[in-house]
């Protein structure tokens, strides 16, 4: 299951610095954000390799995840929130908000070969 965790953040009189270091496998390879996505879905896919978090770090979104077991619903609305998506971790993003930036790092490198577009057999019926 994807895990939902919060940030180091330190704050001072002169703003606040959330830190993201030595969370998901390896070394951040790719760096990229989606914005501008409304009500529109995103994703529909899981990994062969790759470790995503996701930080939404302006507005809010919502994220649903099915690991081929369980299915569960994320909100982010906090640049201090991080959702850790597995490799088998299947996931949309949708309800953005109109503001809304989701930041994603991963571990690898863009690879159409690395993408499962196929969803999970139990999957429901909260993600279509």
């Amino acid at each position: 299951m994807p895990q939902l965790i919060e940030l180091s953040t330190f704050s001072s009189e002169s703003g606040n610095l959330t830190v993201f270091e030595k969370i998901i496998p390896g070394a951040i390879k790719r760096v990229f954000y989606i914005y501008g996505a409304n009500n529109l879905q995103r994703g529909g896919h899981r990994h062969h390799k790759a470790w995503n978090a996701l930080i939404c770090v302006h507005g809010s979104c919502r994220v649903y995840s099915h690991d081929g077991e369980e299915e569960t619903y994320y909100v982010l609305d906090s640049p201090t929130t991080c959702l850790i998506l597995e490799p088998k971790d299947w996931h949309i993003m949708d309800s953005f908000s109109e503001d809304a930036i989701l930041l994603v790092l991963s571990n690898e490198y863009y690879d159409q070969a690395d993408y499962i577009d196929e969803p999970y057999p139990l999957q429901s019926k909260l993600a279509q």
